[in-house]
């Protein structure tokens, strides 16, 4: 099954979040549930990273509960909220 992840940070948490940056990608490089596609959120600017959305694969949202609760931006406060949905993944509107 697949699940939307939707987190936006805490309002002026650039600094947390790239604080913290290193640490994140060397958790999702690790592991065991599956990242389809992930990246930051950004501001109308173009550049200034507001949250994170992932599309991940998981056997239930308890799996996927349990990934975000263990991320490193979850551990130093840089989301202010999260959301998780269950998704249907299809690759057109046809």
């Amino acid at each position: 099954m697949h699940y939307i992840v939707h987190c936006l940070d805490h309002e002026g948490g650039v600094e947390k979040r790239l604080a913290n940056y290193d640490a994140h990608k060397a958790y999702l490089a690790n592991a065991s549930t599956k990242t389809v596609i992930s990246g930051p959120l950004l501001a109308d600017d173009n550049e200034t990273m507001i949250g994170s959305l992932f599309l991940l694969e998981a056997d239930s949202k308890e799996e996927v509960v349990a990934f975000n609760k263990a991320d490193p931006f979850t551990k130093a406060g840089v989301w202010r909220t999260v959301n998780i949905h269950p998704f249907s993944k299809r690759v057109d509107n046809r």
